[in-house]
C-alpha cells in the first residue's frame, strides 16, 4: 500500500533458530511521513500468533543493505543466501533474541517507496519541533 504520506508492505521472512533450521514468518513494514525517520516492522508467525512490532530508523534499514548497520539491540547486514541476496536482522531484548532472514531485495522496494514520500536528508523538514516541545511539556 502506498498513498501520500504512508508506504507498507509485507515480506516472507525466515526466523533462523540454526544453521539448519528456520522458521517461516510474515513481516510487515510500516513507513509515514509524519514520523519520517522511523519504519515500524511487525513480525508474526505463519498463520495465528502473537505480533511483535519493533522501530527501526529508516537510514539503519538502508545502510544495512550495502554492510552492517545498527548496535545494541538492532543489528543488521546484507549476505548471499540460497540464491538471493539477504538482510540479516538480528533483534535483542530482555525477552530474548531472534535472528531473521529477509529477502533484501523486498527492502529495497519499500525503501525506494518511502525515499519518493520523504527524500532521504528532508525528514527534518516534516517535524513541528514546536508543537512536539509543546505537547511534551502540556504533559509534564
Amino acid at each position: 500500500m502506498k498513498s501520500l504520506s504512508t508506504v507498507a508492505c509485507e515480506l516472507p521472512v525466515r526466523l533462523v533458530v540454526s544453521h539448519e533450521l528456520s522458521l517461516p514468518l510474515h513481516m510487515g513494514l510500516r513507513y509515514e511521513a509524519a514520523d519520517p525517520f522511523a519504519v515500524r516492522a511487525a513480525f508474526s508467525p505463519v498463520g495465528d500468533g502473537p505480533m511483535v512490532e519493533w522501530v527501526f530508523a529508516r537510514d539503519v534499514l538502508a545502510q544495512a543493505l550495502t554492510g552492517h548497520a545498527g548496535h545494541g539491540d538492532v543489528r543488521m547486514w546484507p549476505a548471499d543466501g540460497e540464491g538471493q541476496r539477504v538482510l540479516y536482522i538480528a533483534l535483542n531484548s530482555p525477552a530474548g533474541s531472534a535472528l531473521l532472514e529477509v529477502p533484501a531485495r523486498g527492502v529495497e522496494f519499500f525503501l525506494r517507496d518511502t525515499q519518493s514520500v520523504v527524500p532521504p536528508g528532508t525528514e527534518s523538514d516534516r517535524l513541528d519541533l514546536d508543537s512536539e516541545l509543546a505537547h511534551l511539556l502540556a504533559e509534564s
